[in-house]
This record gives C-alpha cells, structure tokens and sequence, in this order.
C-alpha cells in the first residue's frame, strides 16, 4: 500500500482488512469519479466497475453497489425494499452516510452500517473493481466477497 494514502482510504483499507477481504487499495493517477473513467485506467469491462450510488430511502441511506454497465431503476428499488420513494442522494447526504465523496464511496468503511443491495450482474466478472473512499482509489474484490463484507442482499438492478 502506498505510503500517503487519503485518510478515507487508510480507514477503507482498515475495514477491508478487518473484514478478510483479499483486495488492497489501488492509487489510481486519475481521479475516477465515474465506472467508464476507471475502467479505462484500469483496463477492465466498464461492467466489472462497481459503481457506489448512495440513494435516500424514505430519509434512510441504501447503498447500491452496480455494474457499471448498468443504470439503478428506483422504482424497481423502492418496490425491492418495500419503499415509498427512493431518490437519489445530495452530496450532503452521501457524506453524512459513509463520510466519503461522490465519486470515491467506498462500499465499506462507512460511520455506521447502510443497508446494501449488491447487483447481480456484478457476478458475471471474476474481478471486481469497487471505490477506495477517495476518488483516486479504488480495490479488487468479487462479488460473492461484496455481498459478504457489506452483509448485502443480491438484486437486479434494472
């Protein structure tokens, strides 16, 4: 792990770590703040990326973890989770939630736990490639290790 890590990627790597997870944080030298962005500074499919959307579900957190190929229905969302409405997050909202940046959340590492729904398209690639807590980082996981160390429920997300 590089030496001067943001300190969202040094608590990410921490939860990583004391979650058993096998992938380590990646410094990207670009910014990656979108799924097409770091597939192409990764040299992956930009649905092996695992886009991080916060959403406000009826005023609480859902982390939705999703190809980066794909685009998160929330009506389909909020009938999955018995929700009355679920809208997209203010960067406020987000920040409150996981402590994190849009662009860079990280699917653990948050203050407190946020409910989860992985995409099972993700289960498709090998490698995984999910937010760092910092725009410029990102680590390898696999889906069945997402859906593990975010205690998260398996979904179609469009």
């Amino acid at each position: 792990m590089p030496e001067k890590l943001h300190p969202n990627a040094v608590n990410v790597a921490n939860a990583l770590r004391e979650l058993g997870a096998t992938g380590e944080i990646v410094v990207l030298p670009d910014s990656a703040p979108t799924a097409a962005t770091a597939a192409a500074q990764l040299g992956c499919e930009i649905g092996a990326i695992a886009n991080s959307l916060i959403f406000d579900a009826d005023g609480k957190p859902l982390l939705v973890l999703t190809s980066g190929a794909h685009r998160v229905d929330t009506a389909l969302i909020a009938r999955t989770i018995g929700a009355q409405k679920v809208k997209r997050a203010t960067p406020e909202f987000v920040r409150q939630a996981t402590g994190q940046p849009i662009g860079g959340v990280a699917p653990v590492g948050h203050p407190a736990p946020v409910r989860t729904l992985v995409d099972t398209w993700l289960g498709k690639h090998e490698v995984v490639w999910a937010a760092g807590g910092h725009p410029h980082t990102v680590f390898p996981t696999s889906f069945d290790e997402l859906v593990r160390i975010t205690g998260g429920t398996p979904v179609e997300v469009e």
